[in-house]
């Protein structure tokens, strides 16, 4: 088994991780042994995670998952799956757009 989990740190930031075995992964980071990040940010609380048969899953879905924005993070933790795809989408509102050619220069 393995598991792609989240933790939240003390600032308020999220980590994203992969592990074989998440008690002693959690343990390692409750102890600042976890990783650089997240060894100045305790304490950390385990969020969300999910259960793979294989590690190259969770580590797949951690990788998927670091890509994502903080709100798409978020709607994930709190099981808001109906909000995934819209935060998929990008915003080509903001996208600034070229300037068309006036039809009287195109001839």
């Amino acid at each position: 088994m393995a598991w792609m989990y989240i933790l939240e740190c003390a600032d308020g930031s999220y980590y994203i991780g992969s592990t074989k075995d998440l008690a002693r992964r959690l343990w390692q980071h409750e102890q600042g042994l976890g990783g650089k990040y997240t060894s100045g940010r305790r304490p950390v609380k385990l969020v969300y995670s999910e259960e793979y048969t294989l590690v190259r899953e969770a580590y797949f879905r951690e990788k998927q998952v670091q890509n994502w924005g903080r709100k798409k993070r978020e709607a994930l933790i709190k099981g808001e799956f109906q909000d995934l795809p819209p935060l998929s989408k990008k915003d080509f509102t903001k996208r600034k757009t070229k300037k068309s050619i006036p039809p009287s220069l195109v001839e």
